[in-house]
């Protein structure tokens, strides 16, 4: 039976195709904790990129609210229930992939994607109906957690009350369940960046994408009669520049570049000079993670989880690791982590693609293949002014 690797697993697994890693992996981090949900994102890639006839449902970037907001509805906790995902031990997953969940026997020639045209079915998951695309803002600010009173008082560790913010765009697997699964097959990986895209020219409409992908960012245009997704904007990061919802982010808590297998990763010290962000981020400081990686795909975007959510909740999206990646973020925030403060004001602060970043005194540096591409200090500089100014004969509210 065919067997890839899947790092994020911590074992091999099963799926449909030999395993082959592009040159450069596609990658991005989100930094959950800076999310506002201004929709910024979504309104920059819907301009850009779905407002034609047959994508008024379309969002190939959205924003939801967790633990109850979802687009197409119930995405995830479906996928789940139908799943029944198993328990981590020591970082390697025990239970079974939406690849392995049937027990497919993806060896046996009729159920090759394209003999058997219905391999999404021997996948762990479901079809989304129409009603379900109907729904973009479920839940949204919904809360969870006990009941707030006037005397309750939040502090660093424990909210009584919680929800928080996660934007989604497609994640260009490594192990794409779209791609696994179309029968012509229309989807495919790009060697030289990994980005996953479709051939709508050869699309015949199977729609086995649109069940076989868990996040479900494969959706099909009844207008066209062919399925369409996000590009990762490669007509942009072709030439150095980073995706549009990364780009017009005015939380800034988006970081485009490319990552390594754990094996292959950059371990500079960026202290000392250049290394690879995206590596420093997810493989050295285990800062950032993958969302649902149960699920088998090894997805290449990676959020910093909220430090303010259970983090049972967050541990079952984003596997182990959380609470030390909490932790870690903490310590960025009080001062003790200065290559990853650094980087995190690199964040948004320029409209390229990151492929390396320096601490250079008191300033975090970024590149793009080798040319300096954006300069941020670490801790921006502060103003303090009088409160009355003589010159206007007026007094000042805000002196800082």
């Amino acid at each position: 039976m065919p067997t890839v690797d899947n790092w994020q697993l911590g074992r091999e697994m099963e799926y449909p195709y030999e395993g082959a890693r592009p040159d450069d992996q596609w990658a991005g981090v989100f930094d959950l904790n800076k999310c506002i949900e201004c929709q910024t994102c979504t309104l920059a890639c819907k301009t850009t990129w779905t407002h034609g006839e047959g994508q008024e449902h379309m969002f190939w970037n959205n924003v939801e609210t967790k633990p109850y907001g979802s687009h197409p509805v119930g995405w995830d906790k479906r996928t789940l229930e139908d799943l029944d995902p198993g328990d981590w031990e020591d970082g390697t997953y025990e239970g079974d992939t939406i690849f392995e969940a049937n027990g497919t026997d993806w060896d046996d020639p009729e159920n090759n994607p394209q003999e058997s045209q219905q391999a999404a079915g021997e996948l762990a998951g479901f079809f989304p109906g129409t009603d379900d695309w109907r729904y973009p803002n479920l839940g949204e600010d919904e809360i969870a957690g006990d009941s707030m009173e006037s005397i309750t008082h939040f502090d660093e560790e424990t909210h009584p009350v919680w929800f928080f913010y996660l934007p989604r765009i497609c994640n260009h697997c490594t192990y794409a369940a779209c791609a696994g699964s179309c029968p012509v097959p229309a989807i495919y990986k790009r060697e030289e960046d990994g980005v996953v895209l479709i051939d709508e020219d050869s699309c015949q409409a199977f729609q086995q994408c649109n069940e076989a992908c868990p996040y479900k960012k494969a959706i099909f245009n009844p207008a066209e009669s062919k399925s369409q997704k996000c590009i990762g904007c490669y007509t942009k990061t072709e030439q150095g520049k980073a995706p549009q919802c990364f780009e017009n982010c005015l939380g800034k808590i988006r970081l485009h570049g490319y990552i390594n297998p754990p094996d292959e990763a950059d371990e500079s010290d960026p202290m000392a000079e250049p290394t690879n962000p995206l590596d420093f981020v997810v493989h050295q400081k285990e800062l950032a993670k993958p969302l649902y990686p149960q699920f088998g795909l090894e997805p290449n975007v990676y959020y910093v989880p909220p430090i303010t959510a259970p983090t049972d909740y967050l541990s079952q999206m984003f596997g182990p690791g959380v609470e030390d990646a909490i932790a870690t973020y903490r310590a960025m925030r009080n001062g003790d982590e200065p290559a990853l403060k650094g980087l995190f004001k690199l964040m948004g602060s320029t409209e390229w693609s990151i492929t390396a970043f320096e601490i250079d005194g008191d300033e975090a540096v970024g590149y793009y293949e080798g040319d300096e591409v954006g300069r941020v200090p670490i801790t921006e500089p502060t103003t303090e002014r009088d409160r009355y100014d003589e010159d206007e004969d007026v007094y000042r509210l805000d002196i800082t």
